[in-house]
């Protein structure tokens, strides 16, 4: 959630950033009216409260019709003490509730609109020409014997697939050299838990408009994840992290994945680019807001240098105020070349939360001199989200014959394999 004094001192700011998301800016005004309502509620709860703890003392040193007086005083204080405690509790659930429907505040520079006004920063290679017929990625899966959507269907349902083989093998390989790549740039890699509390979903900004992408599960109140990210963030929930401005704590987590993908029948249902399970590599960071906008830029950073490895052409896109989740204040997507499609389709993202999930979270850091705390930024990456690399992989180093040409990069984590031959 947003910083509330921030509301109070800058409303006309927190509607623009509403206006450009495409989002109600009322809700702004709802906010100040709940916070306005709860302070009020608190102010008469201490003022009731107060003036029945003075009688109290009095009581005991009074005497008489003095005495009779006060007691008939702090029997009515009694029952508005109540009454005023009711009332300050309903007005902060009130308040939280109007807290919560208000996104992050978008980043200065992010552009406005919806899916479709992202803004193209760069891109990075040139996509191939072939002189042949190009396949996809799961009909050169099917003959390396590496991809199997017909049994993953007759085992789950849509949408589910079997990595088989060297199809296996290269799922490992894109995942050591991610962790490999991470662990040189100084993240701790950590394995996470695929189920979370609601409060670890609630704090990272997932439920809510999210809330039918997630797969639950009523009888143990626990939440399947999409992304390691939650996890990764609530890992310090109500913690006090020893951090200090320019030294960012990074973690590298691996998860497998759950969406339920609401909403997107007939897109993408051939092979696994739009899929109900898969793993991936994420990067999180707490650091000081301060850094916030720098360690964004190196996650970035740290995504293109996976790409390229992998040797494959791809776009880099400034995501629209409209299309970025709640909990974002910008967001960075990398899109490789796919050829079958002729398009570029998202392999990886980088956002930057600010302070928005780790308030949610109560997740700070010590003030610089000593006297306090302050919550932290929070950012996340993908370095590798694994079904999709595979498709970029397979098709854009497909041969004529079907074989598929292994990036040097991948080389070592595949026993020197060079060539995927069809089988």
């Amino acid at each position: 959630m947003i910083d509330l004094r921030f509301v109070r001192e800058h409303p006309d700011t927190v509607r623009a950033s509403q206006r450009a998301r495409g989002e109600d800016e009322g809700a702004v005004d709802t906010l100040l009216t709940a916070d306005a309502r709860r302070r009020a509620a608190a102010l008469r709860f201490d003022t009731v409260r107060n003036e029945q703890k003075t009688i109290g003392r009095d009581i005991a040193k009074a005497t008489g019709d003095a005495k009779q007086q006060l007691l008939t005083r702090g029997s009515e204080l009694s029952a508005l003490v109540k009454a005023a405690e009711a009332s300050e509790s309903e007005a902060e659930d009130f308040q939280r509730i109007a807290h919560l429907r208000i996104a992050n505040v978008v980043e200065d520079g992010a552009p406005a609109g919806g899916e479709a006004n992202f803004v193209v920063l760069e891109h990075v290679g040139q996509p191939k020409t072939y002189d042949f017929p190009v396949r996809d990625h799961l009909e050169l899966g099917e003959m390396l014997r590496a991809i199997d959507t017909e049994r993953g269907a007759k085992v789950s349902g849509a949408r589910f697939y079997y990595l088989t083989g060297v199809g296996a093998l290269l799922e490992l390989a894109l995942v050591n050299l991610a962790v490999a790549q991470a662990v040189d740039a100084g993240f701790t890699p950590i394995i996470t838990p695929a189920l979370v509390k609601p409060e670890a979903m609630e704090g990272t900004g997932f439920l809510g408009a999210h809330n039918d992408e997630i797969y639950y599960l009523p009888a143990d109140d626990l939440y399947l994840v999409g992304t390691s990210e939650v996890p990764l963030a609530a890992y310090h929930s109500k913690e006090i992290l020893d951090l200090a401005p320019g030294q960012p704590r990074r973690y590298a987590g691996f998860s497998s994945c759950f969406r339920r993908e609401a909403g997107s029948y007939g897109k993408d249902t051939r092979g696994i680019i739009r899929v109900h399970q898969f793993d991936k590599v994420e990067m999180f960071s707490f650091c000081a807001p301060e850094d916030a906008h720098d360690e964004h830029l190196r996650l970035l950073a740290w995504e293109k240098e996976f790409l390229n490895k992998l040797e494959v052409p791809f776009r880099v896109i400034d995501v629209a105020a409209g299309d970025l989740g709640s909990s974002a204040a910008r967001k960075y997507d990398c899109e490789a070349w796919i050829p079958s499609q002729g398009a570029y389709r998202e392999v990886t993202s980088a956002s930057n939360c600010t302070d928005f999930q780790a308030r949610r979270l109560d997740i700070r850091m010590p003030l610089a001199d000593g006297k306090g705390t302050r919550h932290v930024a929070t950012l996340n990456g993908t370095l590798c989200a694994v079904a999709r690399s595979i498709v970029a992989v397979l098709e854009n180093h497909q041969q004529a014959d079907g074989s598929v040409v292994v990036p040097a990069a991948l080389r070592p984590y595949l026993g020197g394999r060079e060539v995927l031959a069809p089988v």
